[in-house]
C-alpha cells in the first residue's frame, strides 16, 4: 500500500465515499439474512411477483413500535435468504446497525452483554472494511492475472454469510493498515528462545528434527548462540518460537515480562525473511523464500467472532494429524495419483507453557503458539497457478469476476463440471474410504489450475479442522492419539471438537463447511453473473456424487453410513452463537440440495418438495 497520507486522512475520506455506503448496507444484508435464515427472527413474509417482502418489528427506546422492511428471496441451494433490497427503517434507509440490535433485542431475546459484543463486531468491520474497500478503489487494485500469493491479499470481501467479517477486534487502525492482508504489508516475525522446560515442541516424522525445522523456518542460530551466551545459558537448553509483532508488542512483553527478566524467555529479534500475511490473517508466507514454511501465529483478536489465538491442544495435535493424513495419501493410488492431491502438511507446532499466575491465565491461553505449515510452492508445477476456492467468487471493482476469462474460454458448464470433477472426488475419498470429515471451506481449499483449466486441489488447515468417529474409520488402529479439548476451551466453543459420536456429524461437517460454504457460494455466484441455474449445478454435482460411487461400489455400506442424500442437513448457526450464551451446539437443519436432485436411470431429476 502507498502510504502517502496519514490512517487519519483515509479514515475520515473512507467514511464521506460510496464504499462506506456499499460496506453498511452489506453489514445490513449479511446480518438480515443470517437472523432470519437461522431462525433468530421471525418476520411476516409476503410474496409478490416471486419477490419476499420483509417485514420486521421491534421496539424503539419510548417503547413505540418500530418496522423494517427488505425485499428477498429463497434460493434453492440450502435454501439460504439472499436480500436484494436495502433494509428500511419506517420510510427511510436503515444506517444504523447497533440500533437495530437494540431494537429487535426483545423479539430476538438475545443475550444482553453478547448482543452489546456483536454489536461492536459489525462497527469494527464496517470501520476496517470501509477503508479496505476504498484504499482498493483509490489504487485500482486488480485480482485479475494475479498469483496465489498476492491473491491471498486481494481477495478482500472475506467471510460470504457471516455478518462480522472483518471486525479483527483488538486490532486498532494502525495496526488494521500494518498487519491486514489487503495492504500487502511486508512483517517480520519476532523469534523468542523458551527454555526447554517451559517449551513443548513436536514435529511431523516427515521433517524429523529441530535442526530441518528452523533451517526451513529461516531462523539464524547464531541470534540464539548470542542471546544464550549474554545470560550465561546453553544455546541447546532453549526452543526458538516466533511470534506476530503485534502480539510482541501486546501480549508477550506485558505478561511475559518475568520470563524475559529471568532469561526463561530470551529476546531474538525479527526474522531476516520477510512474510506477508493471508487471508486468516494470523498465517504469514515466506516472501523472501517462497518455498519454505509459512507460519501460523497466534494474535490475541477476535474476527468473525472467534478468537485466533491457538490452543495449545490443537498445536500438539497438527503434526500428529498430518502424520496421519499423509500416510494415507502416501498408500493411496486414487488420491496420489488419479487426484494428485496435495495435503500441506503442518509440520511443527510449539507451544510456550512458562507457568503464569491466575489472574492473566485468560489472557495467555494459546497467545504464545505457532504451526509451521508446508508451502504451496513445493508442490506447485512450472506450469500450474492456484486460487484459494473462495476466490472463485470475487469480483473486480469493475464487477467483473476473476473467473470471467476461464468462464469466456471454456465455457460456463464445462468450467463448472470441471472444478466440480476436480474438487469433490478427493473430499468424498477421504470421507467414505477412510471416515474423515475435512473443514474445506474458503481459503482451505485451493483450487490448481493451468489457464484456468482445473487440475487438482490442496487442502489446509487440519489442527482443527478435520472431524471423525472412531468406531468408523477403516483403520482405527492408525488413529492418532490426540490431545484432548481442554473442558474450559469446550465451554466457550462448544462447535471446537475432532472426534464425534454420530457418523452424521462427520457428514454434516464436511457438508457444511465443502457443500454449503464453498459449493452453495459458488452456485449463487455462477446463477448471478452467468445464469447458471443453481438447480443445474447441484445436478451437476450429484452426478460427479454419483459417479464416484459407480466407481467405489465396494464402498456401498459407507454411504449409508455417512448420508449426503439426507433430506436435512446440520449447518452451524453462525450468528445464533454470537447472541446467545453457548450452552448447547448451535445448529440448525436445513434442506439439502443434494436430496432434491433425485437420481434416476438416464439422468438426474429435481423434486420441488
Amino acid at each position: 500500500m502507498k502510504q502517502t497520507q496519514n490512517p487519519t486522512d483515509w479514515m475520515i475520506r473512507a467514511f464521506q465515499s460510496q464504499e462506506a455506503v456499499q460496506v453498511r448496507r452489506r453489514l445490513f444484508r449479511q446480518l438480515v439474512e443470517s437472523l432470519i435464515y437461522e431462525g433468530v427472527l421471525t418476520p411476516t413474509v409476503q410474496e409478490k411477483k416471486g419477490v419476499l417482502l420483509f417485514e420486521m418489528k421491534g421496539r424503539n427506546r419510548a417503547g413505540d413500535c418500530v418496522v423494517y422492511r427488505c425485499q428477498g428471496e429463497r434460493r434453492f441451494s440450502f435454501d439460504r435468504i439472499r436480500l436484494v433490497s436495502p433494509l428500511v427503517r419506517a420510510d427511510e434507509e436503515a444506517v444504523s446497525l447497533p440500533l437495530f440490535l437494540e431494537e429487535m433485542q426483545a423479539g430476538m431475546g438475545a443475550d444482553p452483554e453478547r448482543l452489546n459484543q456483536f454489536a461492536r463486531e459489525l462497527e469494527e468491520t464496517w470501520t476496517k472494511d470501509t477503508l479496505c474497500q476504498y484504499i482498493r478503489r483509490l489504487e485500482c487494485r486488480t485480482v485479475m492475472d494475479k498469483k496465489y500469493d498476492d491473491l491471498e491479499g486481494e481477495l478482500m470481501d472475506g467471510h460470504p454469510y457471516h455478518p462480522s467479517y472483518k471486525s479483527r477486534v483488538g486490532f486498532a487502525l494502525n495496526d488494521h493498515l500494518s498487519y491486514g492482508p489487503e495492504f500487502l504489508p511486508d512483517i517480520r516475525p519476532v523469534w523468542l528462545a523458551v527454555r526447554r522446560e517451559h517449551a513443548h515442541l513436536i514435529v511431523t516424522d516427515h521433517l524429523s528434527s529441530e535442526e530441518r525445522l528452523y533451517t526451513l523456518s529461516g531462523m539464524v542460530k547464531d541470534e540464539l548462540r548470542i542471546a544464550a551466551d549474554g545470560m550465561g545459558e546453553d544455546p541447546e537448553g532453549y526452543v526458538p518460537i516466533p511470534v506476530h509483532p503485534w502480539q510482541w508488542e501486546h501480549i508477550i512483553a506485558i505478561h511475559y515480562q518475568q520470563a524475559l527478566q529471568t532469561g526463561d524467555i530470551l529476546y531474538l529479534g525479527p526474522s531476516q525473511d520477510i512474510y506477508r500475511p493471508q487471508q486468516s490473517i494470523r498465517t504469514l508466507a515466506n516472501v523472501t523464500h517462497p518455498k519454505r514454511l509459512s507460519v501460523k501465529l497466534s494474535l490475541s483478536i477476535l474476527n468473525t467472532s472467534t478468537s485466533r489465538v491457538l490452543a495449545p491442544h490443537t498445536v500438539e495435535n497438527a503434526p500428529k494429524i498430518t502424520n496421519w493424513l499423509h500416510k494415507i495419501l502416501k498408500r493411496d493410488d486414487y488420491l496420489r495419483e488419479q487426484c494428485r492431491l496435495v495435503l500441506l502438511g503442518e509440520v511443527a507446532g510449539a507451544v510456550c507453557q512458562w507457568p503464569v499466575s491466575a489472574p492473566v491465565k485468560d489472557r495467555t491461553y494459546g497467545a504464545f503458539s505457532a504451526i509451521w505449515r508446508e508451502s504451496l510452492h513445493t508442490y506447485l508445477l512450472p506450469d500450474e497457478e492456484a486460487v484459494p476456492f473462495n476466490g472463485l467468487c470475487q469480483q473486480d471493482v469493475d464487477g467483473v469476476p476473476l473467473i470471467d476469462p476461464w468462464v469466456r474460454d471454456q465455457g460456463v458448464v464445462t468450467w463448472t463440471k470441471a472444478v466440480l470433477e476436480t474438487a469433490v472426488p478427493p473430499i468424498l475419498h477421504l470421507l467414505y474410504a477412510y471416515g474423515i470429515g475435512m473443514e474445506a471451506h474458503a481459503q482451505n481449499m485451493v483450487l490448481i489450475h493451468r489457464n484456468g483449466v482445473p487440475e487438482r486441489i490442496a487442502l489446509k488447515d487440519f489442527h482443527d479442522g478435520i472431524r471423525f468417529c472412531t468406531k468408523h474409520l477403516t483403520h482405527p488402529e492408525e488413529q492418532p492419539h490426540l490431545a484432548a479439548t481442554p473442558e474450559a476451551h469446550a465451554r466457550v466453543n462448544r462447535n471446537s471438537f475432532i472426534e464425534a459420536e454420530d457418523p452424521q456429524q462427520v457428514a454434516d461437517f464436511m457438508l457444511d463447511a465443502f457443500f454449503f460454504v464453498n459449493l452453495g457460494e459458488l452456485s449463487i455466484f455462477l446463477k448471478d453473473a452467468y445464469d447458471l441455474k443453481e438447480e443445474q449445478f447441484w445436478k451437476m454435482v450429484r452426478e460427479t456424487v454419483d459417479q464416484y460411487q459407480k466407481r467405489f461400489s465396494d464402498l456401498a455400506p459407507r454411504f449409508q453410513v455417512f448420508d449426503l442424500f439426507a433430506s436435512k442437513v446440520e449447518v452451524e448457526q453462525l450468528t445464533k452463537r454470537r447472541l446467545f450464551q453457548e450452552t448447547e451446539l448451535r445448529v440448525h437443519q436445513v434442506r439439502n440440495p443434494l436430496a432434491r436432485i433425485t437420481s434416476k436411470e438416464g439422468g438426474n431429476s429435481l423434486e420441488t418438495e
